[in-house]
């Protein structure tokens, strides 16, 4: 029976084996380890109870109390219960009377078990072979104490046949699998400070920058590290397990054999610094070695920490090399961190003129030749501190005061702290060079007749401008300009006369562009101009570009005069727009030469746009500008008047309005057509004939009572005023018209003053003499100075509508008003706002002074008849 109970035992410490690899399997996974654990400490008494020592029928011995208590021991509560459950289960299935004996043995083993882990835990005992077995001990005298539940004569043969080997033999069992289970539990805590250790120590190994290697005493790669393999002879995996003798050249594998015996060798680290033909080509490095205490793989060995010095090694060369050539031809200086001179050289004084007695001590500020703003220093110092060294050319000053070109390149002396402390600067003299440069560079991209730069030069800046355009969403235009029948200049008055030409023209092309834009010869008698930084809408942009076109037309249309005679040509203009670089340059050229030769063949003297839509842009406006002189010719246009109210007295005067009713489009706005007009020169023919017609107008109303108090406004453009013969105009169109003189207003705007103060003022006091009276429109607008504006004879003010906009409730307006009804009042003139539309902007005015008003809240502007019976009904409600 005795021998039975040792059989179970063995088997169970053998089962319990498989703790171990539980604990390997899952790892971390502290719930799956324990579900498992629970599991297989269960299955074990499973197990035991398989093979029992039977007394009687139903009373069954084995070793699971053994079990169960170190299970809830090492396991703890949930392996412990995990188990237990296990066990019971099987106990009841197996039935019997002792089942449920067996079944409080399972139970009070488990609690056992968690009573010793709370006094191992709280230091209370120690874990070890005589707590196991005392613990044996306890559990196994417990369970049978639970033995005498069962009848007399099966009690009684349980302690007589079975208590002494049950404890003699479970106890130490249970003491056993104590000290087996406690084995496996310190090996997995070992292993796990192992793989700690081992993670700490590759992440500390990764962060080093420097290939590490192991090294054992015969030179064999055992272990190797490289944050870039570039820096190894071969990668590493290949490397692993070679000798060096294998793979280096053989100076190199002896060199480093007697390096590693003189390392194992010593008790210190030992230094090296060598060259390598890497993968990335040949490197110098800076090796530092020391003996590892314990062998390596049973070897003994080294490690070895070896650095990149390559960049360090090339820089002391360069410093070396530097101090060697501190006597060449260059000239060559050393200041400190503060720019101060501390040595210069033989060819410092031969350039500068300076000697070292006169150049030692002062700044290199003495040196400044005042050509470079500070700007360019700064730049010049912020690239030095950030890399070290600064090269380019400068200007500097001799000590006769001569300015001259020089190559200048500065290095920084940095101390082992990486701070500054000196510089050395080496330059050389290239006056000549530069001008040798100069004329490769005119040869190279500029015309030699006209000076105009060429193709390649203009191809070039065509490339800067539509990248620029990418940029910034602004417009460039390049126009193809071709000289219509320059063959018979040639033909007739000879070559001679004809580069003449071509360079008289090349002049007249540059004097209309701006400095920005670039002028080019093509060759023969082909000019492209290539205009930048155009407005970003495109219209605008187009437009901006024709009237540079017309000027150049014009100009190229002046007479040239030639070996005393007389000539004159023409021009044909391709313009192609362009923003950003969707188009090659080859292409923007073709399309401006395919545009030139549209204007060609569209009668010469003319330009043609390559876009479709801007072409038809251009010609809408022209077709516009031709319907406007058709308008004039054929009085089109008409006078409307939009009355003046005062207020408490009703309609005072009126504003002549121009207006063009088209035969085929109706009515079209003036907003359309005055800007057109202005800029094709039509406003002193347009402005004339409305004013005519007003004038007309005044002299009927004057004739009548119900009218005779009126006064016309009438608007004169710059173009009107600056005429010379604009006075004599005005006197004539008032004599011939039969108007009354004291009831004409003439408007102008702030800003056509701006051009000729003193002759405005004289033209101006011609009329008024006269007894013409004048008036500022959109006062506020413009620029006005009190200087002049105190001087110019002027009747009113009319406030500009943006400021009667939103009143009252626009404190900003609110406070112009106040000022220009003030500023009127200490002038000595009326006031007048115009745009007025609600009740509310009326009553603001009047409450802050102004009482005279124009705007759709008194009426739209009429024809002259619906305005005479706007007037009698004003009449009517004034009576």
């Amino acid at each position: 029976m005795a021998l039975d109970l040792i059989k179970a035992t063995a088997l169970i410490l053998a089962l319990s084996l498989l703790q171990g690899f539980n604990s390997r399997f899952w790892g971390e996974r502290h719930a799956a380890r324990a579900i498992g654990s629970g599991l297989i400490f269960g299955v074990m008494c499973v197990v035991g109870m398989m093979m029992p020592i039977t007394l009687t029928p139903g009373v069954i011995f084995d070793g699971r109390s053994a079990v169960l208590s170190m299970a809830a021991l090492f396991g703890g509560p949930a392996v412990g219960a995990i188990a237990g459950a296990v066990a019971a289960a099987y106990r009841l299935h197996l039935g019997g009377g002792g089942a449920l004996v067996g079944v409080g043995v399972i139970t009070v083993s488990v609690l056992l078990g968690l009573l010793m882990r709370v006094l191992v835990r709280s230091g209370k005992v120690t874990p070890g072979f005589l707590s196991f077995l005392g613990l044996g001990v306890v559990v196994h005298v417990v369970a049978l104490l639970f033995f005498l539940g069962l009848p007399g004569e099966t009690a009684k043969r349980v302690f007589e046949m079975l208590a002494l080997p049950y404890l003699l033999t479970l106890a130490p069992a249970t003491a056993l699998l104590g000290m087996l289970l406690l084995d496996l539990d310190e090996r997995q805590r070992t292993g796990k400070a192992l793989r700690d250790s081992e993670a700490r120590m590759r992440a500390i190994t990764e962060a080093v920058p420097d290939v590490l290697m192991v090294l054992d005493e015969d030179g064999r790669y055992l272990k190797i590290r490289a944050p870039d393999e570039k820096l190894l002879v071969a990668d590493a995996e290949s490397l692993s397990g070679k000798l060096m003798t294998d793979v280096l050249p053989p100076e190199k594998a002896a060199m480093f054999q007697d390096y590693v015996r003189r390392t194992l060798q010593s008790d210190s680290a030992q230094m090296l610094e060598y060259t390598l033909d890497t993968q990335g080509g040949p490197r110098v490095f800076e090796a530092r070695a020391r003996a590892l205490d314990a062998p390596f793989e049973g070897r003994r060995a080294v490690v070895l920490l070896t650095r990149d010095i390559t960049d360090r090694v090339r820089l002391e060369e360069e410093q070396r090399i530097a101090a060697i050539a501190f006597e060449s031809q260059q000239g060559m200086m050393i200041t400190d961190a503060y720019s101060v001179i501390l040595r210069v050289n033989k060819a410092f004084t031969a350039i500068t003129g300076f000697s070292a007695e006169e150049a030692i001590g002062q700044r290199t500020s003495l040196l400044a030749s005042g050509r470079h703003d500070t700007a360019f220093y700064r730049a010049m110092w912020s690239k030095l501190h950030a890399d070290g060294v600064w090269e380019g050319e400068i200007w500097n000053r001799r000590r006769n005061g001569e300015v001259y070109p020089e190559r200048l390149s500065i290095s920084a002396v940095r101390n082992a702290d990486g701070m500054v402390t000196h510089y050395v600067a080496a330059f050389m003299d290239i006056t000549f060079s530069k001008a040798a440069e100069d004329e490769i560079r005119r040869l190279a991209f500029y015309d030699a007749l006209t000076g105009l730069p060429n193709r390649r030069l203009l191809s070039d800046r065509l490339g800067q401008a539509m990248a620029s355009t990418s940029r910034t969403s602004r417009h460039g235009a390049l126009m193809f300009i071709d000289l219509d029948d320059f063959k018979n200049v040639n033909d007739l008055l000879g070559h001679h006369n004809g580069d003449l030409l071509l360079q008289k023209a090349g002049a007249r092309l540059r004097d209309i562009v701006r400095e920005t834009d670039t002028v080019a010869r093509f060759g023969g008698d082909e000019f492209v101009v290539l205009l930048a930084d155009l407005p970003e809408h495109s219209i605008d942009a187009a437009q901006q570009a024709e009237r540079v076109a017309e000027a150049m037309l014009a100009a190229l249309n002046r007479p040239y005069v030639l070996d005393g005679q007389t000539r004159q040509t023409s021009a044909s203009i391709g313009i192609a727009m362009f923003s950003g670089s969707t188009h090659s340059i080859d292409e923007m050229l073709r399309r401006a030469d395919l545009s030139m030769y549209e204007s060609k063949q569209r009668g010469k003297n003319r330009l043609h746009f390559f876009d479709p839509v801007m072409q038809e842009t251009v010609t809408a406006r022209l077709r516009l500008e031709d319907e406007i002189r058709t308008g004039l010719a054929t009085r089109q246009f008409c006078v409307h008047y939009q009355a003046q109210v005062e207020n408490g007295r009703g309609i005072v005067s009126a504003e002549a309005l121009a207006r063009w009713r088209h035969p085929e489009k109706g009515f079209i706005p003036p907003v359309q057509f005055i800007p057109v007009a202005e800029r094709a020169g039509l406003m002193p023919a347009l402005g004339l004939q409305v004013m005519e017609d007003a004038l007309e107008q005044l002299a009927r109303w004057a004739r009548k009572p119900e009218t005779a108090h009126l006064s016309v406004a009438i608007n004169i453009s710059a173009a009107q005023l600056y005429q010379s013969e604009f006075a004599d105009s005005v006197l004539e169109a008032i004599t011939r018209t039969g108007a009354p003189p004291g009831k004409v207003v003439l408007e102008l705007t702030e800003s056509i003053l701006l051009g000729d103060v003193d002759g405005a003022i004289d033209v101006m006091q011609r009329l008024r003499a006269r007894g013409i009276r004048f008036s500022i429109d959109d006062f506020g607008t413009g620029y006005s100075s009190l200087a002049y504006l105190q001087s110019l004879p002027i009747n009113e003010l009319k406030i500009d509508r943006s400021f009667v906009r939103n009143l009252p409730a626009s404190e900003g307006n609110l406070a112009i008003v106040r000022a220009v009804v003030a500023l009127a009042s200490a002038l000595g003139v009326k006031v007048i706002a115009e745009g007025v539309e609600t009740e509310d902007e009326r009553n603001a005015l009047a409450g802050n002074g102004c009482q005279f008003f124009q705007g759709y809240l008194f009426a739209r502007p009429l024809p002259a008849d619906e305005f005479e019976g706007l007037l009698r009904e004003d009449l009517q409600r004034t009576r």
